[in-house]
């Protein structure tokens, strides 16, 4: 197949599967900007932010194969992969004392970076979307996907049982679905 401009999301994954470059500089150019904006909600530092983006396509370059499209979108799936691998750098030991180390001027730089990446992300509409779920759903959403705690986490932070956290989750995840679907 010769380059083109576009590709529908079938065509892209066989292409990535078949190893071609072309599609995946295509895939790079119009989906690091989000991908970026997520691991900046997780990962505050922009040189960090930047080393995990990289990390996370090449993730997805080795790990296509593994894609399956029966368990949803590939955005999805990318989008996933980028948040799990900013959550994993976060929780690595020197992404932990660095952080605690993090101070005065870098601190004012760095929130001004997340408001400007969470205007790009924002664009994608998901925050719109999420707000109109149930405010029980979407602060679970919100802590999960946009501040990247993880189940325990949200129980311990929201002082409810770890069922009821996954219970919300899932029925979330499953409203989420529908308007996305349709």
């Amino acid at each position: 197949m010769l380059a083109q401009s576009t590709y529908t999301e079938q065509e892209l994954i066989l292409l990535l599967q078949q190893r071609s470059k072309e599609a995946f500089n295509y895939l790079y150019k119009n989906y690091c900007a989000v991908l970026l904006g997520v691991i900046v909600k997780v990962v505050y530092d922009q040189e960090t932010a930047n080393d995990v983006l990289q990390e996370t396509f090449v993730k997805i370059w080795n790990n296509i194969n593994q894609y399956n499209p029966q368990k949803g979108r590939i955005y999805t799936w990318m989008l996933n992969i980028a948040r799990n691998s900013a959550i994993d750098k976060l929780r690595s030991k020197g992404e932990i004392m660095k952080s605690k180390i993090q101070m005065g001027d870098d601190a004012v730089n760095n929130i001004q970076n997340r408001n400007n990446v969470e205007q790009v992300t924002d664009t994608i509409g998901l925050r719109k979307v999420v707000s109109t779920l149930k405010p029980e759903y979407e602060i679970i959403i919100n802590l999960a996907y946009f501040k990247g705690f993880t189940l325990d986490e949200i129980s311990k932070t929201l002082n409810i049982p770890l069922g009821t956290v996954k219970t919300r989750m899932r029925s979330a995840i499953q409203q989420l679905r529908a308007v996305y679907n349709n």
